[in-house]
């Protein structure tokens, strides 16, 4: 994508306020009755194929109405390759396609109808089912499409190591660890699918399932490590069937523990769904009938992520409300007007209570003398709150703090600080769930074929820890912290400029995060730092005036920007930073914020089909249908507010 350098032309000021007021309007039509933001949260067709494999496998009602309008969702949703995508318009993946394709012919699609066939085509020519991740060779051990000799060894008694042991359930991540311990029960037990209608997927293999053996190392993993691994692995499926049955039973009934101390209720284990559907498969598999309440609550709690229109419905992989409703507070603020900073208070009110301030979570392990104090990012994940959304949260409460100080979020603000400074890692950054997931060579086990068994460090949220530490008034001078975070922001930025982003896609959204971190943090924007990603970020601008990047930076041998069909939210994101570098006046802000006065739709919002967030890069990424909605509001009213004061400086955090 080619730089823009011709001079922009003049916005309308009268035109801008107008935009402004209109998208405002229409982000506050979209609040819940109590106040707060909750958006659907949309990832790729394998949720959705998992929701109707699930009943299926449990042998369930069938539910043909709802069936029917997840499979015209799955169609909708095929990929001009004959396959499924991770991400709208994105490559064919082998894992998506080969669930969305038993999904579709479980929910009774012939075989034969046409995108069927497509479908069977695109799988087949690149090498057939076998080419399918970890999980979803798991998926089809249980419905006996494959061997448990295609999946790596999971024993059990994993629950039983020692923490000094190479492999311990709090050396990977939460959505690693709550995912794994009720399969590891599953794995134990091997159960066998119900499957009434006794559908399979024989015809997606080009050889004899019997015969399929475990994967193949990932391109992320180390031939060395790889190799120990496997023979560990080897080792394990020998002696597995020998371990005496006291030793089994004692990590089965610690498993089960694990799994009931954090039910967590309807919103459920992890309050996402992967280890919610493992709940409720390993209740099942253990002998309890469906109206066992630990069972039969998060067994409801899955079907609270259904999304059902008139026509079609899919699946969401959990819900995104604290971070919405932190994330539409500070687009209100920036807005401004009696309506937007009323809702933004309702908006606080309902998230002050949502923090934990009790709970020693799954990360008091390796910080057992910091006490709780941050937010989760669903309505409810007492065990797992995150950093990012804590930052974001606080420094929204900081804000109204300054328009008008009463002291109400005092202690709130001051408990979340202590949590995130508290969950540093010993390399200056922040993690999202853990301190110091470090041990990167876990990695390479088989297991993870996916390279997303942890949660290290991260340059998005230690700047979102950066900003809020400066908001606060921390300076480098003045906290360890906050110089060891602006440390590890200066050591990951790449040569061209930019910054990764884990959490959003990609690298406008690293740099975003992190120019908003530099600049509260009070450097310079002369920089060199700054300057190089200021040009980073001009030098990508879409012909059109707008960003965008797609996700195949993610790429383990990235060389450089991977330009995408502009997106309201990358746009958004680009215009932020630029402005929080001081470039306000640059030409490429005018001709952003022209784009996105010049893409509004008449409810004052946004359309963007593309996904511009990440659950795990490679693998599986999200569409926040929220960011469409409060970012470009946020962009635009901060164009304004800077244009109208002297100083063209962005004096908070984010």
């Amino acid at each position: 994508m080619n730089s823009i350098n011709a001079t922009a032309a003049p916005i309308d000021d009268n035109v801008l306020g107008d935009r402004i007021g209109d998208a405002t309007r229409g982000l506050l039509s979209l609040r819940q009755s109590d106040g707060h933001f909750v958006f659907e949260l949309e990832a790729d067709a394998t949720i959705p194929s998992e929701y109707i494999l699930m009943r299926h496998y449990l042998g369930e009602s069938v539910d043909t109405v709802l069936e029917a309008k997840i499979a015209a969702y799955l169609r909708r949703i095929q990929g001009a390759h004959g396959g499924w995508p991770l991400v709208h318009d994105g490559p064919f993946d082998m894992s998506a396609s080969v669930k969305a394709y038993f999904a579709l012919k479980m929910a009774g699609d012939s075989i034969d109808a046409p995108h069927m066939a497509r479908a069977r085509e695109a799988i087949l020519s690149r090498g057939g089912a076998v080419n399918v991740n970890v999980f979803t060779r798991f998926l089809l051990s249980f419905f006996g499409e494959l061997t448990w000799r295609s999946v790596p060894v999971l024993p059990v008694e994993i629950m039983l190591l020692p923490m000094w042991s190479p492999f311990h359930l709090n050396k990977v991540s939460y959505w690693a660890r709550t995912t794994i311990v009720p399969l590891m029960v599953l794995a134990a037990l091997k159960p066998r699918a119900r499957n009434p209608r006794g559908v399979g997927i024989r015809e997606l293999f080009l050889q004899d399932p019997a015969t399929v053996g475990t994967p193949k190392r990932a391109p992320h993993q180390s031939p060395g490590w790889f190799s120990l691994f496997t023979g560990f692995d080897r080792v394990l499926r020998l002696i597995e069937p020998l371990s005496p049955r006291w030793l089994r039973t004692r990590a089965m009934k610690k498993a089960i523990a694990f799994v009931e101390e954090r039910l967590n209720g309807e919103d459920g284990l992890g309050a996402i769904f992967p280890p919610m559907v493992n709940t409720v498969m390993m209740y099942d598999a253990l002998g309890f009938p469906p109206e066992h309440p630990p069972r039969a609550v998060t067994r409801r709690g899955i079907d609270k992520l259904l999304v059902v229109g008139e026509d079609e419905a899919y699946c969401q992989p959990c819900v995104s409300p604290i971070w919405d409703t932190a994330l539409s507070c500070h687009a209100l603020l920036e807005a401004g007007g009696p309506e937007a900073l009323n809702s933004t208070g309702k908006c606080l009110d309902w998230l002050l209570p949502k923090q934990e301030l009790v709970l020693k979570g799954d990360w008091a392990v390796k910080r057992p003398d910091v006490r709780p104090g941050g937010w989760a990012f669903q309505y409810a994940n007492g065990h797992y709150p995150d950093l990012d959304d804590t930052a974001v949260v606080v420094m929204a409460m900081d804000r109204v703090r300054r328009n008008g100080p009463n002291g109400q979020y005092d202690e709130a603000i001051a408990r979340g600080r202590e949590w995130i400074e508290g969950m540093q890692s010993r390399d200056g950054g922040f993690a999202a769930f853990d301190a110091d997931n470090l041990e990167y060579y876990l990695n390479n086990i088989p297991f993870s074929d996916h390279a997303a068994l942890l949660d290290p460090p991260t340059e998005d949220v230690t700047a979102r820890c950066v900003s809020m530490l400066a908001q606060l008034g921390e300076t480098v001078d003045s906290s360890p912290s906050m110089a060891a975070g602006v440390e590890y922001l200066r050591r990951t930025q790449l040569a061209e400029g930019s910054w990764y982003g884990r959490w959003g896609l990609n690298y406008i959204y690293g740099t975003w995060s992190v120019l908003c971190a530099l600049n509260a943090a009070g450097v310079d924007h002369q920089d060199p730092a700054i300057r190089r990603a200021i040009n980073w970020l001009v030098s990508i601008q879409n012909a059109d005036g707008g960003w965008g990047e797609d996700a195949v930076s993610y790429r383990l041998d990235y060389k450089g920007f991977e330009g995408a069909p502009t997106t309201a939210s990358q746009t958004a994101w680009a215009l932020l930073a630029l402005m929080a570098a001081g470039e306000v006046e640059n030409p490429a802000v005018a001709k952003g914020i022209k784009y996105l006065i010049d893409t509004q739709t008449k409810k004052g919002l946004w359309d963007e089909q593309r996904y511009t967030a990440t659950g795990f890069p490679r693998v599986f990424y999200l569409r926040y249908h929220g960011y469409s909605k409060f970012f470009p509001l946020w962009a635009l009213a901060r164009y304004r507010n800077l244009r109208s004061t002297n100083s063209k400086a962005v004096g908070v955090g984010m």
